[in-house]
């Protein structure tokens, strides 16, 4: 069977049905086995309505007198019906779910699973799944539900699986280290479960397979970077000597781990391809000032793209104090600089050694002389296609080296996985003289009693404070407080003080300005949104209060926190929490530690690799079923794919594997 086939080749799929599948990435007939039920509804002993009891319930019956009406809120459509069994006859309601008024016969009985509670002092069913009697599964009571694209619904997609259950049958199998119909069976064991356990077996086939892509995807990527050519970096044993005994500190041993593992891979003729990850203000600037300079010994030039332009600025002055006094040259190249003309002819003819700057380092007009080093601040700020187009500046024809930084902690599995083609260095220590943060959960009912106090005592010894708020404006639907009115609260509370706001809808020169101002002391408090969270350092800020912290992640929360703490001073972080809510688990685990790699794996475990993954914006992941968690399943798709890499046949062997990864690679490549 062709699994590439339009998806209209398939029984009951119209150009109609099509056209809808299409908007939602359903476009062949792969694409359509592959979209697996989200969820089961079990069906095996319902209850009679005289039995019901308040909670979760499976109940059998008919359903009449339904009707749609408008809500006094806008948007909002209420859906309400009787259903009845021979026992009795409960109220149902569902919100925004016009459609079940058409979805529904008098005379024909459904299975209804949801939640019967208390509304507006009566008992109702509240927005229940509903599935026809005869379309369930008499023996297994088992019942998927897809998830709804447009107009199509969970229903209807169980319908077009019916209408193709036949073909189930001619679905060939996948992966080389499998028994043979071991994905048709995994497939119609998902959409035809026949017990609970049948599912788990199903899909951790399922997420075996796709781990299998993901894993092959990065080792291909590495074997294509490995094919390239760059030019050797020598490495200068006495001039890094010396460049490290004139630094006014000494490097953790992490650092010189760091700096060691990038010395010795840009002395090969193959282009390095590392990621270097440390916690915020592990150090990541002074590695990359090393390499920098180790390769402008070696008569090259290097390029530092930043994603602001002050964090640009921020490094421009860094590298500048650092890598001068050495003769090399440093220049900053972001929208706002003066002369770029010149500028950009300075760099071309190689007089420049080291630029800095933000996208103005991508424009067609931005040539080098000799560029053998790019080094990439958060790279996941920036897409697939710039980091190539900067990538691809080396006049030469050879590809430079790469080093891409993040502080953004990867749990080791991503690194196996999403991350597999690259070598990773790591920052696991702080430098000597840095203060941990103090991080603790305050119920917003004792923000008077004990932050404003806080706040006092942080700004009278000659300190700033961070205030970071969800909204950027007020909501009328919500209880969040933006950054504008908690900006004029703040200001009433404290007249004296100098308080400023900032949020991302501002103009780039106007948060530049803000930013700027804090940093040179002459604000007090900063309220902002999450804009803060990769930005300038302010050593002079030891406080942070992060309201409505239940809302953000932990990988985001901890990122926030690494604003404070970069002095030689104590820091604070308080995390304020809705009155009524005990603190989640995220938070107490970050009131326990300053470990960004450990709450990294407990990111994982809590939320999955979409928090991680989406705070990386390495690409579109789209893993319908696999578990980046499941360490043990990732180490056995590892050892296949490392056995299927044996065999140079397979690539021409297992074509529908072969191009159905190439998404996988655009997604795991770096350059």
């Amino acid at each position: 069977m062709d699994l590439t086939l339009s998806v209209e080749n398939l029984k009951g799929v119209g150009p109609k049905t099509a056209e809808i599948l299409k908007k939602y990435g359903i476009r062949t007939v792969r694409d359509f086995f592959y979209n697996l039920p989200r969820d089961y509804e079990n069906y095996e002993q319902p209850v009679s309505i005289s039995e019901i009891r308040p909670g979760k319930i499976v109940i059998k019956g008919k359903i009449d007198q339904i009707t749609t009406r408008r809500a006094r809120r806008r948007n909002l459509t209420v859906t309400e019906g009787i259903i009845s069994d021979n026992t009795g006859s409960i109220k149902v309601i569902w919100f925004n779910q016009s459609y079940r008024t058409r979805q529904f016969t008098p005379d024909k009985e459904y299975y209804f699973t949801g939640d019967y509670e208390l509304k507006n002092g009566r008992y109702s069913l509240i927005s229940p799944s509903a599935a026809l009697v005869t379309d369930i599964d008499t023996i297994t009571g088992l019942s998927p539900i897809y998830v709804a694209h447009g107009a199509l619904k969970s229903h209807d997609f169980r319908r077009l699986i019916a209408n193709s259950r036949d073909k189930f049958s001619l679905i060939p199998d996948l992966l080389p280290t499998v028994k043979p119909k071991t994905r048709q069976n995994a497939l119609f064991g998902a959409h035809f479960p026949s017990s609970m356990q049948s599912i788990k077996d199903c899909r951790n086939y399922l997420a075996y397979e796709e781990l299998f892509e993901l894993i092959l995807a990065a080792k291909l990527n590495k074997r294509e970077n490995e094919k390239l050519k760059s030019t050797p970096i020598n490495f200068n044993l006495n001039e890094v000597k010396d460049f490290l005994a004139r630094l006014p500190f000494t490097l953790t041993n992490a650092q010189k781990k760091a700096a060691w593992e990038i010395i010795q891979n840009m002395q090969n003729s193959t282009p390095m391809n590392r990621l270097l990850q440390g916690d915020v203000g592990s150090g990541k600037t002074m590695v990359a000032a090393l390499a920098a300079y180790e390769a402008v010994l070696s008569g090259t030039q290097v390029a530092l793209l930043a994603p602001t332009a002050i964090l640009a600025q921020q490094h421009y002055n860094t590298l500048k104090n650092t890598l001068e006094p050495f003769k090399i040259t440093v220049a900053l190249l972001t929208g706002a600089t003066k002369d770029k003309k010149n500028l950009k002819t300075n760099i071309k003819n190689g007089k420049i050694n080291l630029v800095i700057g933000t996208h103005a380092l991508l424009t067609d007009d931005t040539e080098f002389n000799n560029l053998a080093l790019v080094i990439i601040d958060e790279q996941h700020r920036f897409g697939v296609e710039q980091r190539q187009k900067l990538m691809l500046k080396s006049p030469s024809g050879l590809a430079p080296h790469l080093l891409a930084m993040t502080a953004t902690p990867i749990p080791r599995s991503l690194q196996l996985t999403i991350f597999g083609d690259l070598d990773v260095s790591i920052l696991n220590e702080l430098p000597k003289g840095r203060q941990p943060i103090t991080t603790k959960i305050l119920k917003e009912t004792d923000i008077r009693e004990q932050l404003y106090p806080k706040i006092t005592e942080i700004i009278k010894s000659g300190q700033q404070v961070y205030w970071i708020c969800k909204a950027i404006d007020d909501d009328p639907r919500t209880e969040t407080t933006s950054v504008k009115s908690r900006s004029l609260n703040l200001q009433k509370l404290f007249p004296k003080y100098k308080i400023e706001f900032l949020h991302g809808r501002m103009k780039p020169a106007e948060k530049d300005e803000i930013m700027g101002r804090f940093k040179d002391g002459k604000t007090d408090i900063l309220v902002s949104t999450t804009v803060v969270e990769v930005g300038v350092d302010v050593p002079n800020a030891n406080l942070m209060i992060i309201e409505n912290a239940e809302n953000y992640g932990l990988a985001q929360i901890h990122q926030l926190r690494g604003r404070v703490g970069r002095g030689d001073k104590a820091a604070f972080c308080y995390l304020l929490t809705a009155s009524d809510m005990n603190p989640s688990r995220r938070l107490r685990e970050l009131e326990k530690s300053t470990d960004g790699f450990h709450l990294a794996e407990i990111d994982l475990k809590l939320r999955g690799p979409g928090e991680i993954y989406g705070v990386l914006q390495h690409g579109a992941l789209d893993l319908r079923i696999a578990s980046l968690s499941d360490t043990k399943l990732i180490h056995r798709a590892q050892k296949d794919v490392a056995e299927f890499l044996q065999n140079p046949e397979n690539m021409l062997k297992y074509k529908e594997l072969m191009n159905t990864i190439t998404k996988y690679q655009q997604i795991t490549t770096l350059n």
